[in-house]
């Protein structure tokens, strides 16, 4: 059975109960409620649509620290600035990382954000840019992604698809 037909089947009560349980635990079989997983020099997946007012939440899947940066050059205008550290611009992230590696979060810990203005949003984890870590979120009304359906996971690598 795909995984979105069971989730759909369980119900909301269910998954929260089966989620809460398992968070954190990195036990097989368990249930993880991420969108994107971070490889060891990737996004996964590099592009994720999502409907204005989402939450996306990155999680790392790999023993390497990482971050999540946004361009901001490559953001939409009237867009909040979001990088992992609370920094407020792409230099002060950079200088952060290079500083005291500020803002980098270790192996199944998470970053999220609220994309709340239409656009497409470009980023890249600031250890990895170099190895091509980047990904570009892209927030249209038209998106499968919205604010109620949120994504479970089980193998790290599969959020935001119907991969089984």
């Amino acid at each position: 059975m795909r995984r979105r037909a069971f989730l759909a089947s369980v119900g909301g009560t269910a998954l929260t109960v089966s989620v809460a349980g398992c968070l954190g635990s990195g036990g097989a079989g368990t249930v993880d409620e991420y969108d994107i997983g971070m490889s060891t020099s990737a996004f996964r997946p590099a592009e994720f649509a999502v409907a204005p007012g989402t939450t996306v939440v990155w999680k790392n899947t790999s023993k390497s620290t990482h971050t999540v940066t946004a361009y901001e050059s490559s953001i939409p205008d009237e867009a909040d600035f979001f990088a992992s550290g609370g920094f407020e611009s792409t230099e002060a992230a950079r200088d952060g990382w290079l500083k005291n590696s500020s803002g980098g979060f270790s192996s199944n810990e998470t970053y999220e954000h609220t994309f709340t203005v239409p656009g497409t949003y470009e980023y890249f984890c600031i250890p990895h840019e170099k190895t091509g870590m980047v990904g570009t979120i892209e927030v249209t009304e038209n998106a499968t992604r919205t604010p109620e359906t949120p994504v479970a996971t089980t193998d790290g690598t599969q959020s935001g698809t119907d991969a089984e």
